[in-house]
């Protein structure tokens, strides 16, 4: 794994580019054993500034190989995104109504960091490191029925960089199959 423990040793919250959005800087604690963090504490995290979350489910995401590529949905609930193993090259798109429209935000999440992404802000990511785990709490129920926009992975207009070109990423038919961003419209909420 290569991230650096010795970095995380104090909590810490900061703001996105992206109204609403948040990175968290998590304490990581490690010896010869191995590492242990605390993902998410609600009192210390809204203490520092992180909107009140209320969490009715979580999601984990295994991925086998380098290149993974999920993504970019915007589900109308609010996500807590962390790294339990490996490392990711997080993707976020905003298609809120409003100024931040279209505004795209790339980073390295690894298992000392995590971000809050709020509703209508595409989520996608790809892995760095094989066997890396991507986990996400939620603040609304997973339905068959639920609306949500997702948008390709690798629009031109977009010019996410991902590490891994198209050609040798691996990801999903119904990604491949999602509409570039000049046909989706604003979500309000």
């Amino acid at each position: 794994m290569s991230f650096d423990i010795d970095k995380y040793k104090k909590l810490e919250v900061k703001e996105l580019g992206l109204p609403g959005a948040y990175l968290i800087k998590l304490v990581v604690n490690g010896d010869n054993r191995g590492w242990f963090k605390e993902s998410y504490q609600q009192a210390k995290l809204e203490a520092l500034g992180l909107p009140h979350f209320e969490v009715v489910q979580n999601n984990v995401s295994y991925n086998l190989q380098i290149g993974v590529t999920r993504g970019l949905h915007a589900e109308p609930w609010d996500k807590y995104i962390s790294m339990v193993y490996g490392s990711v090259i997080g993707a976020w798109v905003d298609l809120r109504k409003g100024p931040s429209f279209g505004k795209v935000i790339t980073l390295e999440l690894n298992p000392g960091t995590a971000v809050f992404i709020p509703k209508g802000i595409a989520n996608g990511y790809q892995t760095l490191e094989e066997n890396s785990i991507y986990t996400y709490l939620v603040n609304d129920h997973w339905s068959p029925d639920v609306k949500y926009v997702s948008l390709n992975l690798f629009d031109p207009i977009l010019s996410i960089d991902w590490p891994t070109p198209k050609q040798n990423a691996i990801f999903s038919k119904k990604d491949q199959l999602s509409p570039m961003f000049s046909e989706i419209e604003p979500m309000e909420f």
